[in-house]
């Protein structure tokens, strides 16, 4: 608010300067009279705005002596700090980390290749085994192409059991629990790689195995990877398996077969380090000589957007069968590791989100309001039952709370 002399200031300074009293006139005063009115109104209409901004306060503060404390009321308000507390830093918990959404929808990329990620080690010499893949559309694709031979040794060090071990544990949980499959995309790039480390005393065993490892580019279709006796020889652009032995020889020796085998990785699509696939770890010990182990896959197109990485890759599923090649028994077949591949129409999104700072903010607010909000009726409403069960009740009669105070101060 002005004083009366500083507004007498302003209204002087607004007027128009004349040279004296004299000649201000009577249009000079009826000028000043009209600054006035309208000083008058304004200030009017301040009292009047800061009136109904006082009326549609909805935070009205109550004098202290007023207010009446107690010691539930305090237990109350302690019990209300402490849970908005917890909460409070449970809610920071969940907006600092993140979680993947899913999304689905129809793969309509047919054209590209698809790339296969192979390490197995099979318990065979290298000279009697061979990969090849053979598809939907009868395209024959042989080792050659992009897959490795390396006699090693079929037992693994302390140093290679102790990382097997640690995919089969992590495989067996998670078969379990799904959603670790979130924490594995997240650690994507950070986490170690999880092939086996190299083998240290290559002097001390015999290569006994093969390692079969690399990677093959075939048609986005339905098709067999698998490992048999032999390997593929093309012949006049024809892929012709040939025998190392004579059959005769392969008859009488058939009892050296072993496909007992490990598959310390395989995987479609890009390799990301850190990804553990449903085979790593995998290993399978043949009972018998002519023994077929085969491996059913669907594999699912994904695309997986996280914070750390951006990449197109591929999930699968696996379904394992293995039994004993009898033909008097009736199972037909042919001794060897078979993996039937089948490529899923739909394509899965997975993305990384992270809770907006806005979000949070409500969310807090919720939080805070919801317990004061919550304790105080809460705290009101035992007031009320413990109030009509001493003081209104008693011997059957009612009895007036105000009736109840007054006696009491009596005594």
């Amino acid at each position: 608010m002005l004083s009366g002399a500083g507004a007498g200031q302003r209204v002087a300074a607004r007027l128009p300067r004349l040279a004296s009293p004299a000649v201000l006139g009577s249009g000079g005063r009826s000028e000043r009279r009209r600054w006035r009115s309208v000083l008058k109104m304004r200030r009017l209409n301040r009292k009047k705005t800061l009136n109904l901004m006082k009326e549609l306060d909805a935070f009205p503060k109550v004098p202290e002596s007023y207010v009446e404390t107690s010691a539930s009321g305090g237990t109350v308000s302690l019990i209300a700090f402490t849970t908005i507390a917890f909460l409070t830093i449970m809610e920071f918990m969940v907006y600092r980390d993140t979680w993947m959404k899913y999304e689905y929808e129809v793969d309509k990329d047919f054209t590209s290749k698809l790339r296969i990620n192979i390490d197995i080690t099979v318990a065979m010499r290298c000279q009697y085994v061979g990969a090849d893949v053979l598809d939907l559309a009868e395209t024959m694709v042989a080792s050659a192409d992009g897959l490795i031979y390396e006699p090693v040794p079929f037992e693994l060090t302390p140093q290679q059991k102790e990382l097997q071990r640690m995919l089969q544990l992590i495989q067996s949980r998670l078969q379990e629990e799904h959603s670790l499959q979130d924490v594995i995309f997240k650690s994507a790039f950070k986490s170690a790689s999880t092939a086996l480390p190299p083998r240290e005393d290559n002097s001390l065993q015999s290569p006994d195995a093969c390692r079969i490892h690399g990677h093959l580019y075939v048609n986005k279709v339905a098709g067999n990877f698998h490992i048999t006796v032999g390997k593929m020889e093309t012949l006049e652009n024809c892929f012709v398996r040939e025998q190392i032995q004579s059959a005769a020889n392969l008859l009488t020796h058939r009892t050296t077969y072993n496909f007992s085998h490990r598959i310390d990785h395989l995987s479609f699509g890009e390799l990301i380090p850190g990804i553990i696939n449903p085979l790593d770890g995998t290993e399978k010990i043949a009972s018998d000589y002519n023994q077929m182990f085969q491996y059913f896959i669907t594999v699912v197109p994904t695309k997986l957007h996280t914070y750390k990485i951006s990449a197109e890759t591929h999930q699968f599923s696996v379904t394992e069968r293995e039994r004993v090649i009898n033909h008097a028994a009736g199972s037909h077949g042919v001794s060897g590791i078979f993996m039937k591949y089948d490529i899923s129409s739909l394509m899965v999104t997975v993305t990384e989100e992270h809770m907006p700072f806005w979000q949070f903010l409500v969310r807090l607010c919720g939080i805070i309001g919801g317990i004061f909000s919550t304790t105080g009726i809460l705290h009101g409403f035992g007031r009320f039952v413990a109030e009509i069960i001493f003081c209104r009740f008693r011997l059957g009669s009612y009895r007036s709370t105000s009736r109840c105070r007054g006696k009491k101060k009596q005594n």
